[in-house]
Protein backbone atom coordinates (compact mmCIF):
# COMPACT_ATOMS: atom_id res chain seq x y z
CA UNK A 1 0.00 0.00 0.00
CA UNK A 2 2.79 2.29 1.07
CA UNK A 3 4.90 1.60 -2.37
CA UNK A 4 1.09 2.72 -4.58
CA UNK A 5 0.69 5.95 -2.47
CA UNK A 6 4.10 6.83 -3.31
CA UNK A 7 3.73 5.96 -6.68
CA UNK A 8 0.40 7.99 -6.97
CA UNK A 9 2.51 10.95 -5.05
CA UNK A 10 5.14 10.74 -7.84
CA UNK A 11 2.68 10.15 -10.69
CA UNK A 12 -0.08 13.28 -9.65
CA UNK A 13 3.15 15.46 -8.89
CA UNK A 14 1.18 16.10 -5.58
CA UNK A 15 4.61 17.22 -3.69
CA UNK A 16 3.80 20.03 -6.43
CA UNK A 17 0.35 20.92 -5.44
CA UNK A 18 1.80 21.07 -1.35
CA UNK A 19 4.13 24.02 -2.69
CA UNK A 20 1.43 25.51 -4.45
CA UNK A 21 -0.25 25.53 -1.53
CA UNK A 22 2.23 26.93 0.99
CA UNK A 23 2.99 29.56 -1.83
CA UNK A 24 -0.94 30.44 -1.37
CA UNK A 25 -0.42 30.69 2.38
CA UNK A 26 3.04 32.32 2.90
CA UNK A 27 2.20 34.90 -0.37
CA UNK A 28 -1.35 35.64 1.45
CA UNK A 29 -0.06 36.39 4.72
CA UNK A 30 2.42 38.61 3.48
CA UNK A 31 -0.25 40.12 0.81
CA UNK A 32 -2.20 40.52 3.94
CA UNK A 33 -0.15 43.12 5.43
CA UNK A 34 0.52 45.08 2.32
CA UNK A 35 -3.16 44.96 1.95
CA UNK A 36 -4.39 46.52 4.85
CA UNK A 37 -2.09 49.34 4.48
CA UNK A 38 -3.19 50.11 0.99
CA UNK A 39 0.19 49.05 -0.60
CA UNK A 40 -0.25 48.74 -4.82
CA UNK A 41 1.27 45.34 -4.59
CA UNK A 42 -1.74 43.49 -2.43
CA UNK A 43 -3.08 40.05 -1.07
CA UNK A 44 -3.86 38.45 -4.83
CA UNK A 45 -0.70 40.14 -6.64
CA UNK A 46 2.01 38.83 -3.86
CA UNK A 47 0.08 35.29 -3.64
CA UNK A 48 0.36 35.06 -7.60
CA UNK A 49 3.94 36.26 -7.52
CA UNK A 50 4.51 33.15 -5.10
CA UNK A 51 2.70 30.98 -6.82
CA UNK A 52 4.75 31.86 -9.95
CA UNK A 53 7.83 32.00 -8.75
CA UNK A 54 7.12 28.33 -6.74
CA UNK A 55 5.95 26.53 -10.20
CA UNK A 56 8.71 27.88 -12.53
CA UNK A 57 10.94 26.79 -9.82
CA UNK A 58 9.35 23.10 -9.44
CA UNK A 59 9.30 23.05 -13.03
CA UNK A 60 12.91 23.95 -13.54
CA UNK A 61 13.70 20.34 -12.32
CA UNK A 62 11.87 18.47 -14.38
CA UNK A 63 12.08 20.53 -17.86
CA UNK A 64 16.17 20.96 -17.22
CA UNK A 65 17.62 17.83 -19.27
CA UNK A 66 20.64 15.53 -17.05
CA UNK A 67 23.64 17.78 -16.65
CA UNK A 68 21.60 20.68 -17.91
CA UNK A 69 21.66 24.34 -16.02
CA UNK A 70 18.79 24.78 -13.73
CA UNK A 71 19.65 28.03 -12.65
CA UNK A 72 19.14 29.53 -16.15
CA UNK A 73 15.10 29.33 -14.90
CA UNK A 74 15.63 31.08 -11.10
CA UNK A 75 17.71 33.62 -13.25
CA UNK A 76 14.74 34.32 -15.30
CA UNK A 77 12.26 34.44 -12.44
CA UNK A 78 14.61 37.35 -10.40
CA UNK A 79 14.57 39.17 -14.21
CA UNK A 80 10.75 39.07 -14.55
CA UNK A 81 10.19 40.20 -11.09
CA UNK A 82 12.61 42.90 -11.67
CA UNK A 83 9.79 44.03 -14.07
CA UNK A 84 7.36 44.34 -11.78
CA UNK A 85 9.08 45.79 -8.95
CA UNK A 86 10.11 48.13 -11.43
CA UNK A 87 6.31 49.30 -11.90
CA UNK A 88 5.52 49.81 -7.85
CA UNK A 89 8.03 52.16 -8.08
CA UNK A 90 6.89 55.66 -8.49
CA UNK A 91 9.35 58.38 -9.40
CA UNK A 92 7.71 62.14 -9.27
CA UNK A 93 9.44 65.83 -8.23
CA UNK A 94 12.54 64.67 -6.88
CA UNK A 95 10.77 62.09 -4.73
CA UNK A 96 10.61 58.52 -4.95
CA UNK A 97 7.55 55.98 -2.93
CA UNK A 98 7.30 52.19 -3.42
CA UNK A 99 10.63 50.66 -2.58
CA UNK A 100 9.20 48.48 0.09
CA UNK A 101 6.77 47.35 -2.09
CA UNK A 102 9.29 46.68 -4.37
CA UNK A 103 11.34 44.96 -2.39
CA UNK A 104 8.57 43.04 -0.77
CA UNK A 105 7.60 41.38 -4.23
CA UNK A 106 11.38 40.44 -4.39
CA UNK A 107 11.62 38.62 -1.12
CA UNK A 108 7.76 37.16 -2.01
CA UNK A 109 9.33 35.34 -5.56
CA UNK A 110 12.38 34.18 -3.30
CA UNK A 111 10.12 32.79 -0.95
CA UNK A 112 8.05 30.97 -4.35
CA UNK A 113 11.54 29.82 -5.10
CA UNK A 114 12.78 28.45 -1.60
CA UNK A 115 9.55 26.47 -1.97
CA UNK A 116 9.82 25.48 -5.39
CA UNK A 117 13.04 23.82 -4.27
CA UNK A 118 11.80 21.96 -1.13
CA UNK A 119 13.70 24.52 1.17
CA UNK A 120 10.13 24.89 3.35
CA UNK A 121 12.12 25.91 6.67
CA UNK A 122 14.05 28.23 4.54
CA UNK A 123 10.44 29.59 3.09
CA UNK A 124 8.64 29.73 6.48
CA UNK A 125 11.22 30.98 8.58
CA UNK A 126 11.85 34.08 5.65
CA UNK A 127 8.05 34.88 5.74
CA UNK A 128 8.05 35.27 9.74
CA UNK A 129 11.11 37.50 9.47
CA UNK A 130 9.08 39.62 6.80
CA UNK A 131 5.90 39.52 8.93
CA UNK A 132 8.22 40.97 11.83
CA UNK A 133 9.70 43.32 9.34
CA UNK A 134 6.71 44.53 7.67
CA UNK A 135 4.06 44.85 10.20
CA UNK A 136 5.97 44.40 13.78
CA UNK A 137 8.47 47.17 13.47
CA UNK A 138 5.39 49.98 14.27
CA UNK A 139 7.03 50.86 17.03
CA UNK A 140 10.39 51.77 15.81
CA UNK A 141 9.25 53.84 13.55
CA UNK A 142 6.80 55.81 15.98
CA UNK A 143 9.73 55.93 18.07
CA UNK A 144 11.37 57.88 14.89
CA UNK A 145 9.03 59.48 13.99
CA UNK A 146 8.94 61.12 17.32
CA UNK A 147 12.03 63.04 16.29
CA UNK A 148 10.05 65.56 14.41
CA UNK A 149 10.88 68.52 12.90
CA UNK A 150 9.77 71.84 11.73
CA UNK A 151 9.21 72.63 7.56
CA UNK A 152 7.79 75.58 6.44
CA UNK A 153 5.37 75.35 3.65
CA UNK A 154 4.49 78.25 1.38
CA UNK A 155 1.43 76.84 -1.26
CA UNK A 156 0.08 78.82 -4.05
CA UNK A 157 -3.42 77.29 -5.67
CA UNK A 158 -5.83 78.89 -7.52
CA UNK A 159 -8.43 80.78 -5.32
CA UNK A 160 -11.18 78.36 -5.60
CA UNK A 161 -13.65 77.68 -2.52
CA UNK A 162 -12.61 75.35 -0.20
CA UNK A 163 -9.40 75.00 -2.02
CA UNK A 164 -7.34 75.64 1.56
CA UNK A 165 -9.42 73.60 3.34
CA UNK A 166 -8.69 70.85 1.18
CA UNK A 167 -5.04 71.32 1.00
CA UNK A 168 -4.65 71.59 4.92
CA UNK A 169 -6.88 68.10 5.04
CA UNK A 170 -4.09 66.12 2.53
CA UNK A 171 -1.57 67.41 4.98
CA UNK A 172 -3.58 65.70 7.92
CA UNK A 173 -4.05 62.92 6.25
CA UNK A 174 -0.23 62.45 5.64
CA UNK A 175 -0.31 62.20 9.65
CA UNK A 176 1.68 66.23 9.85
CA UNK A 177 0.67 68.65 12.12
CA UNK A 178 -0.13 71.77 11.60
CA UNK A 179 0.79 75.29 13.28
CA UNK A 180 0.69 78.89 12.41
CA UNK A 181 -1.22 78.93 9.33
CA UNK A 182 -1.73 81.43 6.85
CA UNK A 183 -3.60 82.55 4.21
CA UNK A 184 -3.65 85.46 2.06
CA UNK A 185 -4.87 86.50 -1.92
CA UNK A 186 -2.44 87.51 -4.54
CA UNK A 187 -3.03 88.31 -7.97
CA UNK A 188 -1.79 84.42 -8.82
CA UNK A 189 -3.46 83.14 -6.40
CA UNK A 190 -4.35 82.30 -2.92
CA UNK A 191 -1.41 81.82 -0.77
CA UNK A 192 -1.16 78.91 2.34
CA UNK A 193 1.78 79.44 4.04
CA UNK A 194 1.75 76.73 7.23
CA UNK A 195 4.23 75.39 9.64
CA UNK A 196 4.32 71.85 9.86
CA UNK A 197 5.62 69.50 12.12
CA UNK A 198 6.31 65.75 11.63
CA UNK A 199 9.16 63.20 10.01
CA UNK A 200 11.07 64.83 7.39
CA UNK A 201 10.03 61.64 4.99
CA UNK A 202 6.33 63.09 5.09
CA UNK A 203 7.47 66.62 4.44
CA UNK A 204 9.05 65.74 1.54
CA UNK A 205 5.98 63.67 0.41
CA UNK A 206 3.46 66.18 1.08
CA UNK A 207 5.23 68.54 -1.34
CA UNK A 208 3.69 65.59 -4.32
CA UNK A 209 0.84 65.13 -2.41
CA UNK A 210 0.50 69.08 -2.73
CA UNK A 211 2.04 69.51 -6.22
CA UNK A 212 -0.55 66.77 -7.62
CA UNK A 213 -3.76 68.32 -5.80
CA UNK A 214 -6.27 70.52 -8.20
CA UNK A 215 -5.12 73.93 -8.78
CA UNK A 216 -2.29 74.03 -7.16
CA UNK A 217 0.62 75.94 -9.37
CA UNK A 218 3.56 75.71 -6.80
CA UNK A 219 4.77 74.65 -3.47
CA UNK A 220 7.96 75.67 -1.42
CA UNK A 221 9.20 73.96 1.34
CA UNK A 222 11.72 75.79 3.44
CA UNK A 223 13.27 74.04 6.76
CA UNK A 224 14.83 70.72 8.08
CA UNK A 225 13.07 69.12 4.74
CA UNK A 226 15.20 69.91 2.07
Amino acid sequence: MSVSLAELWRTLHLETLVQLSLAVLLGGAIGIERESKGKPAGLRTNILICMGATLFTALSFRLVPPGGDGGRVAAQIVSGIGFLGAGTILHARGTVVGLTSAATIWLVAAVGMALGSHSYLEALGTTALAMVVLDGLGFLEARLAARSSRAHLTVVAAPEPGTVATLEGLLVDLGLNLEECHVRREPNGVVLEVDVVGPRRLQSQARVVLLEAPGVTSVTISGPAR
